[in-house]
């Protein structure tokens, strides 16, 4: 009786301990995707918005950023989560958008998207 009793008690305090662990884990990626690093915006073209992963889909975007004539183009690689602001890039192609953005440092895979930079807003620039 008192072996039984002993391992009841050690299997306890290892599922608690499991448990602690698993929702720290669940606080540190809300706390991630839901405060921001930084955020700003970008202007330029986009260039490629492509739906991708093996398990978790994202959208995931390079925009073309011209800075003076004769220079070399920057790319500025971002993740887009809404379907709406999608929508909204893919009807801007061709044309010169400002894409606003927040950057969340820490996120622990790439289920979340493949960069830091999660799009938040999408103007048209004329």
């Amino acid at each position: 009786m008192p072996t039984s009793f002993a391992s009841f008690r050690w299997g306890r305090w290892l599922s608690a301990v499991l448990l602690l662990i698993a929702l720290l884990g669940a606080a540190y990626v809300w706390a991630v995707l839901n405060w921001n690093y930084a955020e700003g915006e970008r202007a330029g073209f986009v260039q490629k918005l492509s739906r991708k992963g093996w398990i978790c889909k994202t959208w995931e975007g390079e925009l073309a950023i011209i800075n003076m004539p004769g220079t070399l183009t920057e790319k500025f690689t971002f993740t887009v989560h809404d379907e709406k602001l999608v929508t909204a890039i893919n009807n801007s192609l061709g044309r010169k958008v400002t894409l606003y953005y927040e950057q969340h440092v820490g996120v622990p895979t790439s289920c979340f998207g493949d960069t830091m930079y999660y799009i938040t807003r999408v103007r048209t620039v004329d």
